[in-house]
């Protein structure tokens, strides 16, 4: 894509930040003015060149952790550095180094594209650099309506302006709060393209979705917020691999009405149809159980024709700690 310069290793040290950190939170925590606690110690690392994926139901404080980094929310406790900069003490620089695509769409209505991505440019001081917002807007599909207003664009469109303005000042860092909400699914594949042509470039990237395929197939690392806490972040392979589950399914060749008291202890589940018996399972256990599993269902006269085994998906990983309450 080449619209941001990579972030260098010489360029790292002479800004302060420590090797390899983007974003830096330590014991982090905000509780507003009507006594609701949103975020609870929260402490996280965010490697450069990294596309990391946050995920949370409604409420749990995915938006407020992301507005304090990016400077918008002040933080009750604790400390945030963008690439060594404090966000309070040296708020220019470390915002200067953010770019930001709310949930809201902020636009004025009555303005061109174009002028709506170069003001934003311009707010972070930057020179005038037509070439680069042209590009800009040819990455993201927006060049043939750059003298449009805002007004005249579909949903889908304004969501694209805002990725423009966010990146129109060539941020290091990139926030997308939620991006493809409300976006089709050809638009959806095309910004996911662009957010792996920034990251090559040195940009790293910083996501919230309620689309968990979406973190499963881009992410690098993942991490789960409930609550205010951060109860897990870990690279996403390693998480599927801890904590994702196994589940065999059993097709049989003739239809049970109820699971056979002998099989209790596998903690089987019969399908709807009576035809299939699932079994889940840990695959990282010394034991899955299987083999006793088999013998048992022939001993109890319960006769298979087929079996298959699938791995439980991010979304069921997801899910399983939400339910846990970890």
């Amino acid at each position: 894509m080449g619209l941001i310069q990579p972030v260098t290793a010489a360029a790292a040290r002479a800004d302060g930040a420590s090797p390899g950190s983007a974003i830096s939170v330590s014991h982090l925590n905000k509780t507003y003015a009507g006594g609701f606690r949103a975020l609870k110690d929260i402490n996280l690392e965010i490697h450069r060149g990294e596309i990391f994926a946050l995920l949370g139901p409604n409420g749990a404080g995915k938006t407020t952790l992301i507005s304090i980094i990016c400077g918008i929310v002040n933080p009750s406790t604790g400390s945030v550095a963008v690439e060594g900069h404090d966000i309070i003490k040296d708020y220019r620089a470390a915002r200067s180094l953010i770019g930001l695509v709310p949930q809201e769409m902020a636009t004025d209505a009555f303005s061109s594209v174009w002028a709506t991505v170069s003001f934003s440019r311009g707010l972070f001081g930057k020179p005038a650099a037509p070439a680069l917002i042209k590009k800009v807007l040819r990455d993201l599909s927006l060049w043939d309506r750059e003298k449009s207003k805002i007004m005249t664009l579909s949903g889908g469109m304004k969501r694209r302006v805002m990725i423009a303005k966010a990146l129109a000042h060539e941020p290091r860092i990139l926030f997308l709060d939620e991006p493809t909400a409300g976006v089709d699914v050809e638009l959806r594949k095309d910004m996911w393209d662009m957010v792996r042509a920034l990251r090559a470039s040195g940009v790293t990237i910083i996501l919230t979705t309620h689309y968990i395929e979406e973190a499963e197939q881009i992410a690098d690392r993942v991490g789960v917020i409930n609550k205010g806490e951060l109860i897990v972040v870990d690279d996403k392979a390693e998480l599927m691999l801890k904590l994702g589950k196994k589940q065999l399914t059993l097709e049989l060749q003739e239809r049970l009405e109820a699971v056979p008291a002998a099989l209790s202890a596998f903690n089987l589940v019969l399908a709807p149809t009576g035809k299939e018996l699932l079994y889940t399972y840990d695959r990282k256990a010394e034991r899955t159980g299987i083999t006793a599993l088999l013998d048992e269902l022939r001993q109890a006269g319960v006769r298979f024709k087929d079996l298959q085994t699938t791995q439980s998906s991010l979304e069921d990983i997801f899910v399983g700690l939400l339910r846990n309450g970890r």
